[in-house]
């Protein structure tokens, strides 16, 4: 693989993890991602309009503009599921199955509906993302307590539907936004779809009345900066994809993965001890092993 597409990709990663923590911690993890995205829509439609000038302001093809059009409400609706999974669980948690859902869903979608085969690496790579869900959500451990009716707390089922719906609608925006880099320029698709997705997100804030707590500082600037890193990371993977296969690229985004469950286990507190935060991390290691080796098994 180009090493520029694997520089791109990794920056990319680290930004989209910094963005995950700002929603996180947000106060009203929707409304933060609302602000973000609408402040994103600020900076990049205007570099979008300004490409698309240069490039001569021809019409723009009817089938890319609908393709960014359609990301633009998946990525909406992705900002819902996901703030509902941060909402109920944590960032070491979820972070990682919601990103190592959607590799997992496009060999499902592949080998299902589309007649595709796995090789040996491939069904190695869907044995470790198994293992590595497994291994964080620790579903044994509710079955244990349900037949010994032992009292405490039981894995949170909420965070882990949610996680694995959100990473539905990864591997969903991934798969067009593949098809539309490769018919608009990426800066101006990249605009139709942050004004889209930031229009039907603010409808979904303003619907359900979460929208009274954008004006304070607190909740609005962290989410403000969010946005630009979040468009960063966005605008660096949609280069990546317009010169390299969404086999390669996709899962190599998803190695932040263990990034992300070691800054949520270890620098946010949410592992209850030092094997618990061990557990996570490693258990993140072996769903990025799983993504790299099913990119491996469609190269």
């Amino acid at each position: 693989m180009d090493p520029l597409v694997i520089a791109l990709v990794a920056v990319s990663g680290v930004l989209h993890v910094a963005w995950n923590v700002r929603i996180k911690t947000a106060r009203d993890p929707l409304l933060a991602a609302a602000i973000g995205l609408l402040v994103g829509a600020l900076v990049v439609v205007p570099l979008g309009a300004a490409t698309w000038l240069l490039r001569g302001a021809g019409p723009l093809p009817p089938e890319g503009l609908a393709l960014g059009l359609v990301s633009g409400a998946i990525e909406a609706v992705y900002f819902v599921l996901l703030a509902g999974a941060y909402r109920r669980g944590d960032l070491s948690v979820v972070y990682p199955i919601a990103r190592g859902t959607a590799p997992l869903i496009l060999v499902v979608v592949g080998v299902g509906l589309l007649g595709e085969r796995l090789g040996i690496a491939g069904s190695v790579g869907v044995a470790c993302l198994l293992a590595g869900f497994l291994a964080l959500q620790q579903p044994w451990l509710a079955i244990r307590r349900a037949r010994r009716r032992e009292p405490g707390p039981r894995p949170p089922i909420g965070p882990v539907a949610f996680a694995v719906a959100t990473g539905i609608a990864i591997a969903a925006y991934s798969t067009v936004d593949r098809v539309g880099t490769r018919i608009i320029e990426p800066v101006t698709y990249a605009a139709i779809i942050w004004l889209s997705g930031s229009l039907v997100l603010a409808a979904v804030v303003l619907a359900t009345g979460r929208a009274e707590g954008w004006r304070d500082p607190v909740v609005a600037r962290p989410a403000a900066i969010g946005g630009l890193l979040t468009l960063g990371a966005y605008l660096l993977v949609l280069f990546a994809l317009s010169v390299a296969p969404l086999a390669a690229v996709a899962p190599l985004r998803e190695s932040a993965t263990v990034l992300a469950a070691a800054w949520g286990a270890v620098g946010m507190g949410e592992a209850v001890s030092r094997g618990d935060a061990t557990r996570r991390i490693a258990a993140s290691a072996v769903i990025v092993l799983g993504a790299l080796l099913l990119a491996v098994d469609a190269r």
